[in-house]
């Protein structure tokens, strides 16, 4: 059967054929996600008369945004590891058990979560920025793109149950979908229908709700090898605490990317004004354009990972770990070299604007100096994830942005004169002593972790 070939090529396809199979739709979806956000705030900028404050006050509700879909990697990037895992012992049974917690446990975090920002949604939005002029606006986005949280958490909660299980393609077109739907809805509902931000938000809530159909049509047919089933809905403690461990890492990745977006923005705006600003978000959007190949790496090796390590077939996560190194290294360096080279090319892509020009290509030689080690980083916490690490995973996620950058943008500025520089040079500081750590800590786990595995199954043997 069609799933099974799916699942079987996972532990005897040829290493390099089966990463770059399953990597390339990750990173295609990720772009494409990417490019929707980027056409999203397009729209809403050129709204007749009001698009500036418009964009502003969308621009408010992005950290509630982001809170919604950390919560959707909590569970579905907590959950579907540990399935693979399981499938990988040949345990579907459990497997399905941790897949149909994970459903579950989306659709009670929807519905706390709506309630939540529906109450309390005015009182964030003050807190995060918005002022009297924009804040009906994010207002009016915010009420209608909350109810379409539970859509939300569907769509990317479950989707890496079916990229997981090799389906990298059909994960594709779950992000597709949705993107393509509203590419379409946006410009009729905003322009058409004349309903400004409320249109936005609403074709954002019916993309998200396609999406959302189209992974739950998948996963409760018969082409899973992973199937949604009524008896696997009862929440049971020993399979959904495993699933928040592991989960926790990516949770506070992306939850506290908003905290890092205002530790930087409010220092640069009290040292070097707009213009440091300005440069910081042209320099933001490089560091994502690096950032999403690598992740999408990730994606396609953890399946393989996660798979092989619950199959005890420790050699081939080790050459899968291998590939993956070579491959993100080996991208992020030469899209480095290009940066520091030719920061002028990739600056001109955001702005024309002279002076923010001049700042922004000093500021990436400062900001991004060592950014091609954050491939190494990214592999190897994904790594980690794959392996069902979550105490290491959190770590790591906890020590980048909250024990390292997030302080010294504040405390470096103490000892320079040239304050901006000072802001700007956090990152490589931070980035430098957290791989540095990353690397130092997974030599020594990684070998650990595998050797327990062979132990676990020699006496699994004897029993």
């Amino acid at each position: 059967m069609e799933h099974k070939s799916e699942v079987n090529k996972l532990g005897k396809e040829k290493l390099g054929k089966l990463l770059i199979s399953l990597a390339l739709p990750a990173i295609i979806a990720q772009l494409v996600n990417m490019l929707y956000n980027i056409v999203d705030r397009i729209y809403i900028g050129h709204i007749p008369n009001v698009g500036a404050d418009a964009l502003t006050g969308v621009g408010v509700t992005f950290p509630i945004i982001m809170i919604i879909s950390a919560f959707s990697a909590l569970i579905g990037i907590g959950g579907a590891p540990r399935a693979s895992i399981r499938m990988g012992q040949n345990k579907h049974e459990e497997a399905e058990q941790i897949l149909g917690n994970c459903f579950v446990a989306l659709i009670g975090i929807s519905i706390i979560l709506t309630l939540l920002f529906f109450a309390f949604g005015k009182k964030l939005l003050l807190m995060f920025g918005a002022s009297a002029e924009t804040l009906p606006y994010a207002l009016s986005f915010l009420n209608i793109y909350i109810l379409g949280t539970i859509f939300v958490q569907i769509a990317l909660g479950l989707n890496t149950f079916i990229s997981t299980q090799g389906f990298a393609k059909i994960s594709m077109l779950t992000v597709t979908i949705g993107a393509v739907v509203s590419f379409i809805l946006d410009p009729i509902f905003i322009f058409g229908l004349n309903m400004g931000v409320q249109g936005a938000a609403a074709a954002n809530v019916i993309a998200q709700a396609c999406s959302a159909i189209w992974t739950l049509k998948f996963l409760f047919g018969h082409k899973s090898k992973l199937r949604i089933r009524r008896k696997n809905m009862h929440l049971r403690k020993t399979v959904l605490v495993p699933v928040l461990m592991l989960g926790s890492a990516p949770f506070v990745m992306q939850s506290t990317e908003s905290l890092l977006n205002i530790a930087f923005n409010s220092s640069l705006q009290k040292y070097g004004g707009d213009m440091a600003v300005g440069a910081m978000t042209i320099m933001s959007s490089l560091m994502q354009i690096l950032s999403l190949p690598l992740s999408g790496l990730g994606q396609g090796a953890q399946p393989i990972m996660s798979y092989n390590y619950g199959a005890k077939n420790n050699d081939r996560v080790k050459n899968t770990f291998k590939l993956l190194i070579l491959y993100s290294v080996s991208f992020a360096l030469v899209f480095w070299i290009f940066m520091m080279v030719f920061p002028e090319v990739f600056v001109s892509i955001f702005s024309t604007d002279a002076e923010l020009s001049k700042v922004t290509v000093w500021a990436i030689r400062i900001y991004m100096a060592v950014a091609f080690l954050m491939s190494a980083q990214t592999a190897c916490q994904q790594t980690f994830i794959a392996l069902g690490q979550a105490k290491s995973s959190l770590f790591l996620a906890i020590l980048r942005k909250i024990i390292l950058l997030i302080p010294l943008i504040f405390i470096l500025p103490n000892f320079f004169d040239d304050k901006v520089f000072a802001v700007f040079i956090a990152e490589p500081v931070a980035d430098f002593m957290a791989v540095s750590t990353t690397v130092s800590l997974f030599a020594i786990q990684f070998k650990k972790v595998l050797a327990k595995n062979i132990r676990k199954e020699n006496s699994e043997i004897a029993m």
